[in-house]
């Protein structure tokens, strides 16, 4: 039986079907409570798993993670955050790059386990400030976190990780390695941006790395050994799953990442409540408990701490259908992927040039994220607190200042972190109590 545009959701369905479920007409947005008709929103949905893929499955070819296991847990955890949020919030978790940097300086010795700990420390933080944001509201994020320190974290993030896309931080694993593929790699992204519209241009990254295998293997530049991984793994399969040790210094490379995640999801909220013309700020706490639960998750198995992807809000905006419905589709596809060693082994073969020229666009992108949060925000740096605030914290990021305090070690997002907190709201207390009182006008 047809559902006609009026129904009311069933026991079966938690959505109605919007109009004929074929089309949308113009002006018209399929709502987060709605969908199209089951095979339309099945497609719009393996959309939104082409859309996360290129970021999502790069994270743990950088960190060294398990990459199927990385996909499992981000579709599981999209899941989680659609249980949470009662499917108001269309969003999908793909891996975050927030978390790069730390991981990296956490496993430091080649133990994944402090790094999945460090990653479950974020996420529980995370979820906690979700439940403080549902009683207390969130107003206090904006002015704890106001622009010119969210655009400076970002930046510094971005330019943290530079020497990462060169050599992989001393690891031989970026562009260093191998020069002409990352360069291949790089300028086949560029061109797919600009030669391409539509959809497949939101794909460079994700052509750009298959152009650049594609060029390795034809020069000999693969790894015989993963491709021999790649030959013997099995189609059907659990992922390689790891336990989290727990351990100070891990944890406190970390957590500094949840300031991210908030200004991320924060952020994602408003893009999809403004695409939607409704109020979901009464969700927001929602989306942090979600997106800090799912990271939970991810970490106690050895996935990649996640966040709210802006790409699917991308493919929100180009197809104006917010249904919750394909994302349950994308993380049910997301899981299935996950659960196929032989895809897993296949992303391992992903040569380091390819990564390295891939890298060079996604590092540089986060940097200038933060550029684009200062711009679009219209913040002042004619005034001198928010001109050290941002200066300050990017060089400490940039430079990856670190501290050591006996068998703990801060590095540089850790403490340009707190210098851009530190800097702006001390700087910012001192310039009040110095401004003279207006004067009285009876007097």
């Amino acid at each position: 039986m047809t559902q006609s545009p009026t129904e009311t959701p069933s026991r079966w369905s938690p959505w109605r079907l919007h109009g004929d479920g074929r089309t949308v007409r113009p002006g018209d947005v399929v709502d987060p409570g709605e969908r199209l008709s089951w095979p339309r929103t099945v497609g719009v949905g393996v959309q939104h798993v082409v859309a996360m893929f290129g970021a999502t499955f790069t994270v743990p070819l950088i960190t060294g993670f398990p990459p199927a296991t990385t996909l499992f847990f981000s579709g599981l955890g999209t899941l989680l955050f659609l249980l949470i949020t009662g499917n108001r919030l269309p969003s999908y978790l793909g891996s975050s790059f927030a978390f790069i940097a730390p991981v990296l300086a956490a496993k430091a010795g080649g133990d994944i386990g402090p790094a999945l700990g460090g990653i479950v420390v974020a996420g529980v933080a995370l979820a906690l400030v979700g439940l403080v944001v549902q009683v207390a509201g969130a107003r206090w994020i904006d002015a704890l976190m106001p622009p010119v320190v969210t655009g400076a974290i970002v930046a510094l993030i971005g330019l943290n990780l530079a020497p990462v896309a060169w050599d992989g931080n001393g690891s031989g694993t970026g562009v260093k390695a191998q020069p002409l593929v990352a360069v291949v790699t790089l300028a086949a992204i560029l061109l797919a941006t600009v030669a391409f519209r539509g959809f497949l241009g939101r794909l460079s990254i994700l052509l750009g790395v298959v152009v650049g295998w594609l060029f390795a293997a034809v020069t000999g530049g693969l790894d015989p050994a993963t491709l021999t991984r790649l030959r013997e793994a099995a189609w059907v399969g659990l992922p390689e799953f790891h336990t989290p040790s727990f351990s100070l210094r891990a944890a406190i490379l970390v957590i500094p990442v949840i300031l991210v995640l908030v200004a991320e999801n924060a952020g994602h909220v408003k893009a999809v409540a403004a695409m939607t013309g409704r109020n979901l700020d009464r969700s927001l706490g929602r989306a942090f408990l979600g997106d800090g639960l799912a990271t939970v998750l991810a970490g106690s198995g050895g996935g990649s701490g996640t966040t709210t992807y802006a790409e699917n809000i991308g493919v929100m905006a180009a197809t104006r259908v917010y249904s919750t419905a394909a994302y349950w589709v994308a993380g049910v596809a997301a899981v299935l992927l996950g659960l196929s060693p032989k895809f897993g082994a296949l992303i391992l073969t992903v040569p380091a040039g390819v990564l390295g020229g891939a890298t060079t666009v996604l590092y540089g992108l986060i940097a200038v994220l933060g550029a684009r949060i200062w711009i679009e925000s219209r913040v002042d740096f004619h005034d001198p607190v928010n001109l050290f605030t941002a200066a300050v914290a990017v060089i400490i990021g940039a430079a990856d200042y670190t501290l050591t305090a006996g068998d703990l070690s801060f590095n540089g997002i850790a403490l340009g972190t707190a210098a851009a907190l530190l800097t702006y709201h001390t700087l910012r207390t001192i310039t009040r109590l110095r401004t003279p009182p207006p004067p009285d006008p009876s007097r």
